[in-house]
C-alpha cells in the first residue's frame, strides 16, 4: 500500500494542464497543480518595463497624431504615397470592426483578457524570456485599447492607414500592432526547440 502511494506521487506531474507545450515541456502550468512557481526577477524586469512604455506609447501617439490631423483641412498626411498615411478613424468595435457598438461587452472581454495574461505571467511558471516579452506587449496593446473603451465612449483612435488604391486595410494603432507582435512571437516560441531559453 505505501509503495503503491510512493508510485502515484511520483508519477503526478509537476504542472497541470500545460497550453502550447512543445516536447512535454509546458508553457504555462494551472494554477491548482500544486507547482506554483512565480517567475523571476529578469521576468518582472522584462514584462512590467514593456507593459508600462508600451502603454504611454500609445496612449501619446493616439493623442499627438489626433491632436495634429485634426489641424489639418483633410485630416490625414501621406507617408509613403499610394501605401501609407495617418488618418483619424474611430473603431467602436474589435478587430475588423467586429462587435461594433457593444462597448461595455468589448470592456468586459479586454478585462478578462488582461487578468489572464496577468495570471499566466504571475503564477504560469512561463521560464522563456520570449514569451514574457509576448505577454508584455499583450498587456500594453489590452491596457491602450481598454481605456479608449473606458474613457473614449468606447471608440479606439485609430490612425495607421495602409492601403493600395482604393483598397484600405482597416485602420490600426500601436496597440493593436503590439498585440500583433505578441502573437507572432507565441507563434515563434511554440516553433523554437524547447532547449532554448529565449
Amino acid at each position: 500500500m505505501t509503495e503503491l502511494k510512493k508510485e502515484n506521487n511520483n508519477a503526478r506531474p509537476a504542472c497541470g494542464r500545460a497550453f502550447l507545450s512543445r516536447d512535454g515541456k509546458p508553457l504555462y502550468c494551472c494554477l491548482f497543480s500544486g507547482g506554483l512557481v512565480l517567475p523571476d526577477l529578469a521576468a518582472h524586469l522584462i514584462f512590467w518595463p514593456l507593459m508600462v512604455i508600451g502603454i504611454v506609447l500609445d496612449l501619446w501617439t493616439k493623442k499627438a497624431i489626433f491632436n495634429w490631423l485634426l489641424q489639418k483641412p483633410a485630416n490625414n498626411i501621406p507617408i509613403i504615397d499610394g501605401f501609407l498615411q495617418m488618418v483619424t478613424a474611430e473603431n467602436t468595435g474589435a478587430a475588423f470592426g467586429m462587435a461594433a457598438g457593444q462597448r461595455y461587452l468589448l470592456a468586459v472581454v479586454s478585462g478578462f483578457a488582461l487578468v489572464a495574461i496577468l495570471g499566466i505571467f504571475l503564477f504560469g511558471g512561463i521560464k522563456q524570456k520570449l514569451i514574457h516579452v509576448a505577454l508584455g506587449f499583450f498587456a500594453a496593446g489590452v491596457c491602450g485599447n481598454l481605456w479608449d473603451r473606458i474613457f473614449n465612449d468606447g471608440r479606439v483612435r485609430d490612425f495607421i492607414d495602409v492601403y493600395y488604391h482604393q483598397y484600405h486595410w482597416p485602420a490600426f494603432n500601436i496597440a493593436d500592432t503590439m498585440l500583433c507582435i505578441a502573437v507572432g512571437l507565441l507563434i515563434i516560441s511554440s516553433l523554437r526547440p524547447s532547449k532554448h531559453s529565449l
